[in-house]
């Protein structure tokens, strides 16, 4: 509520109360939300073209050694040249590593394997302590992707 204070007096001298809503402090907390949503709105949308196996980055240098994991067309995960069983894969990378969990693994898996049988083999390498991992594609040549 407010009160008024100049203009007309009440008859014993007291202030006379207003029933009018002060909607100043509304609109300010209106704007507030308005800019809020104007800079969070493009942040939420998302592009959904996927094609990506080819790669245009620069070559990284190769370790002596690396570690190769890689994916079958049929799920299947092999480290190096030897087919392993997914429970295995603990032993098998810390036999390859040296038990060192700290060394980079090269992810490798082929164009028709789906989205969740690689990230399950992500997920296994991750529990497994390997957080290093790199993921291992063609590179795209003259436009070609």
């Amino acid at each position: 509520m407010g009160a008024r204070l100049g203009g007309r007096r009440a008859a014993d001298d007291e202030l006379v109360e207003t029933h009018e809503i002060n909607v100043t402090p509304f609109i300010d907390v209106i704007l507030v939300l308005l800019i809020i949503f104007m800079v969070a709105a493009p942040l939420a949308t998302v592009d959904i073209g996927v094609d990506l196996p080819a790669s245009t980055a620069e070559q990284q240098p190769r370790p002596d050694k690396p570690v190769f994991l890689t994916v079958k067309p049929d799920a299947t995960i092999a480290v190096g040249e030897n087919v392993i069983a997914r429970d295995g894969l603990a032993a098998t990378l810390d036999t390859a590593t040296g038990g060192k969990k700290d060394e980079r693994i090269f992810l490798r898996a082929d164009k028709t394997v789906s989205y969740g049988d690689l990230m399950e083999v992500m997920n296994l390498l991750r529990d497994s302590g390997y957080l290093k991992i790199a993921l291992v594609g063609l590179e795209a040549r003259d436009g070609a992707r």
